[in-house]
């Protein structure tokens, strides 16, 4: 069975690996309704029971699809979603909200949506641009008091923001894009520790760059990898070597190169010095079950070596320049 954690000062108790449901319904190609019902079933019987979402993810259809799959076991799973990115006028000229109305009706449409009467972990998406995040804050906090959220989380903010926040409502954890080819959340890590806030790494095989198995070429019309700055072009072309390094760790190790780019996130937290619980995505239980080998992967000296310094190698944003600007970044991000 898989172990389990403690996120932050509050307590959120999680199994250490979840389960990042957003590829089911947008983003990496056409919706998989049944593909997706059946990874979270063998998630749960395999104790991977934290699972993440957000009402953004396919306009509603990830809420709905993950409330479809654990109905009669809710008391089963640790669930997380989020709210902030407006799609109303479309993709492309997406809003990122956070005023006090806002945060209460996304709250109750998710709810809705889901099936749910509690939502244990409620994160900001990204940091709000119509208000400033104290008023998102106190909304989110108005809503443990109503007993519709037990715990509060940011995503893709910055030590400022975090600490803004916490001086609000203490936040559980921040979700930010962590791995070993995106490391710019360690310059916020410091906060976190200070505050007792834990981290949920989202995308730690990088959109599935790192897993040996991505190839470019065959990338739908539907999946967003075919333009993001890091799989395209000359930059995609020149990551490749990074790819093949884990490549050639996991074969001396006798893991796959998934595994390697997980094991090698876990075995950052002593150093950062915050609890982690990483959500890799996939809607294939038979990728899940190897990422959930990860687990009792251990790392040697080699292996580190060889590993730490991929983030430095990389070429490319994490997003494209729209995207990229509703990130929060530190002055001192790498």
């Amino acid at each position: 069975m898989i172990t389990r954690t403690t996120l932050g000062s509050p307590g959120l108790t999680v199994s250490a690996m979840g389960l990042g449901c957003m590829g089911m319904s947008e983003s990496y190609g056409a919706a998989d309704w049944e593909g997706g019902l059946a990874t979270i079933d063998r998630a749960l019987e395999l104790g991977i029971t934290f699972l993440d979402t957000a009402d953004a993810y396919g306009s509603g259809h990830n809420e709905v699809l993950v409330g479809r799959a654990i109905h009669g076991r809710r008391n089963q799973v640790q669930l997380a979603t989020k709210f902030g990115i407006d799609r109303s006028a479309g993709d492309r000229a997406r809003r990122i909200r956070g005023s006090r109305d806002f945060v209460l009706r996304s709250c109750d449409a998710s709810l809705l949506r889901l099936g749910v009467d509690v939502i244990d972990l409620y994160y900001a998406h990204r940091p709000p641009q119509d208000v400033e995040i104290e008023e998102t804050v106190g909304a989110m906090a108005e809503l443990v008091e109503a007993g519709k959220v037990r715990h509060l989380g940011l995503s893709e903010v910055d030590g400022d923001l975090l600490r803004r926040a916490h001086a609000v409502h203490p936040i559980t954890a921040v979700q930010s894009e962590y791995s070993l080819w995106t490391r710019d959340v360690e310059a916020v890590v410091p906060v976190m520790a200070e505050l007792g806030v834990g981290l949920v790494p989202y995308s730690p095989l990088g959109r599935g760059f790192l897993t040996g198995t991505l190839d470019r070429a065959t990338l739908g019309e539907k999946d967003f990898r075919r333009t993001n700055p890091r799989f395209a072009g000359e930059a995609g072309a020149a990551n490749e070597k990074i790819a093949q390094t884990v490549r050639e760790v996991a074969t001396r190790l006798g893991a796959t190169p998934a595994q390697v780019a997980l094991a090698w996130v876990y075995a950052q937290a002593e150093r950062l010095g915050v609890a982690l619980a990483p959500i890799p995505g996939t809607r294939s239980p038979a990728r899940l079950e190897q990422n959930a080998a990860a687990l009792e992967l251990t790392l040697d000296a080699e292996a580190l070596a060889a590993l730490d310094p991929l983030s430095d190698q990389v070429m490319g944003e994490r997003y494209l320049p729209a995207h990229t600007a509703e990130v929060a970044r530190s002055q001192d991000t790498p």
